[in-house]
């Protein structure tokens, strides 16, 4: 079986889609910045019989993420499903008149060049797969810019840009480009936002191969 591997991997939504793309049979490579907090979460998991493994990388460091996303190909098998879902930083949510051009640089840093080098990592083995999926997770400001979210607004909307391009150029090789939208918070018992649902939307869109966006709920009018 390939793996899925998971950036941004949290106790949230990162845990939820590794447990049900594991139940599916897959490997789970979790990347995230800390190598305790990656040891915890696949503790959780073999627990529950699922086979994953912790890779320590920052996205705002490409050699540390190009290193993680090799090392899990490397361990765990060929990468067929890649999730780019890292939280924003408190920092990049700034009005936007209180926003300078230096500001908007780790914002753009974090949902370009970070997605753009995983993306660039992981697309030779996909192609030699003959398969994959990219999947994207941004909040509301990816289509509906904040004035308060000035950094996270511009920067999601790039990543959007980014995604959508991908979409339309990969889609004659079998590998399926998309993203989920989350408007306002991941909320446990939430039947749309819940850190589950999302994860089965998530498969969702890896397995149906629909459309190149995919909202959890409605944006709000």
């Amino acid at each position: 079986m390939t793996t899925v591997a998971i950036i941004g991997a949290g106790p949230g939504l990162g845990l939820a889609t590794a447990r049900r793309f594991g139940r599916e049979g897959h490997d789970i490579a979790l990347i995230a910045r800390t190598p305790q907090h990656l040891d915890d979460l696949t503790a959780v998991l073999a627990k529950e019989g699922v086979h994953a493994q912790g890779f320590a990388a920052d996205v705002g460091d490409p050699d540390s993420l190009q290193a993680a996303l090799d090392a899990a190909a490397t361990l765990l098998g060929p990468i067929e499903v890649l999730q780019y879902s890292p939280i924003p930083h408190r920092d990049f949510m700034k009005p936007v008149l209180d926003t300078s051009s230096g500001d908007l640089a780790a914002p753009l840093a974090f949902s370009v060049h970070g997605p753009a080098t995983a993306v660039q990592q992981v697309l030779p083995g996909m192609r030699q797969l003959g398969r994959g999926t990219v999947m994207f997770v941004n909040g509301g400001t990816a289509v509906r810019p904040h004035p308060d979210r000035a950094g996270t607004s511009v920067a999601f909307a790039a990543e959007s840009a980014y995604g959508q391009l991908l979409h339309d150029a990969l889609r004659t090789e079998n590998i399926h480009v998309a993203q989920l939208i989350i408007p306002g918070a991941i909320t446990p018992g939430d039947p749309r936002k819940d850190p589950d649902v999302l994860a089965d939307t998530l498969w969702q869109m890896h397995t149906g191969r629909g459309p190149y966006r995919t909202f959890a709920e409605p944006l709000d009018a």
